[in-house]
């Protein structure tokens, strides 16, 4: 059972990039890490869970495809 998140995980997880999750705790609209040990720190999962299932729900679908064309 996982307990914590890196950022890399919080961010895969939630499908945004590492510098949106830092914006949003540097903006107070995330969830602040925890001090895992004198230079680690993660997210607890459930904190996660619970500010994800609290979004508002989307009135637009989502774009199609809007990444770049990989070569």
């Amino acid at each position: 059972m996982k307990i914590c998140f890196s950022l890399k995980e919080v961010a895969e997880a939630l499908s945004l990039s590492p510098a949106t999750v830092q914006k949003l705790v540097r903006d107070k609209n995330f969830p602040e890490p925890r001090l895992l040990s004198g230079r680690r720190v993660g997210w607890l999962v459930h904190e996660v869970q619970t500010w994800a299932e609290t979004r508002p729900v989307a009135d637009l679908l989502p774009p199609e495809n809007t990444g770049r064309r990989r070569r």
